[in-house]
């Protein structure tokens, strides 16, 4: 069986946002009519937690009512011909509902909770409108969001580089490039690899070696997978 190259995906909010799925990159620090910093840190966690568990049953259920996009699902057919792999930052689950076979979550997901005093032990949420309080207790445990907070560590990061450092093609797709360490891991590519860039408002300063799709998500990955599948 012939070799598949390994074409592995960077994704940021912008991939889920055509599927209906708010973001916060650009609303001058809101997200839902909330401020972020009290919704996504762990200082506002520490100063308000039953605030950040309605915040997060609030958000499975607005992914309940979302559904795959054609990006997801381009993604998802490039596997007939590559080894695919998606690291995402995103915290819904679009890519794992469209088919994609091997998903890195970098900042965690919203179908999952965590235990408050070890947070390697993760429990799946399975049912979609389960809601969670600072009363929950779940084998023992009081649990709060799997999500990686601002503040807190990354702990996939180093297999993300792992895994951008064996890439024969890399692609970014809907992020601004601003989230670290997220943004970091073009740093990990190898050279010479082929770098594709989806956004309709590239950041900034990109590199010349970068080849940059100035459309969103969903066009994008239209013009990117004629471009591989040729």
């Amino acid at each position: 069986m012939a070799h598949k190259p390994k074409l592995v995906f960077s994704t940021g909010a912008g991939v889920s946002a055509e599927s209906g799925l708010s973001t916060f990159r650009d609303s001058n620090g809101l997200w839902e009519q909330y401020d972020v910093m009290e919704v996504a840190s762990h200082e506002g966690f520490l100063r308000n937690p039953a605030l950040i568990h309605r915040f997060y049953n609030e958000r499975r259920r607005q992914e309940k009512l979302a559904a795959p996009n054609s990006a997801h699902r381009a993604i998802k057919d490039l596997e007939k011909m590559f080894d695919v792999y998606v690291i995402t930052q995103n915290v819904d689950t679009l890519h794992e509902r469209a088919g994609s076979s091997q998903v890195l979550h970098l900042h965690g997901r919203l179908d999952m909770v965590e235990a408050l005093d070890d947070p390697s032990k993760v429990f799946v949420l399975e049912n979609p409108d389960a809601e969670t309080t600072p009363d929950t207790v779940i084998e023992g445990h009081h649990v709060r969001p799997h999500i990686v907070f601002f503040g807190e560590a990354v702990p996939n990061f180093t297999l993300a580089t792992e895994i951008v450092s064996q890439a024969d093609i890399f692609v970014i797709i809907g992020t601004t490039l601003s989230v670290y360490p997220a943004a970091s891991l073009l740093n990990y590519v190898r050279h010479g690899v082929p770098v594709y860039y989806i956004d309709p408002h590239p950041a900034t300063g990109i590199p010349s070696y970068i080849h940059v799709i100035a459309k969103t998500a969903t066009e994008g990955m239209a013009e990117l997978s004629s471009i591989l599948t040729k």
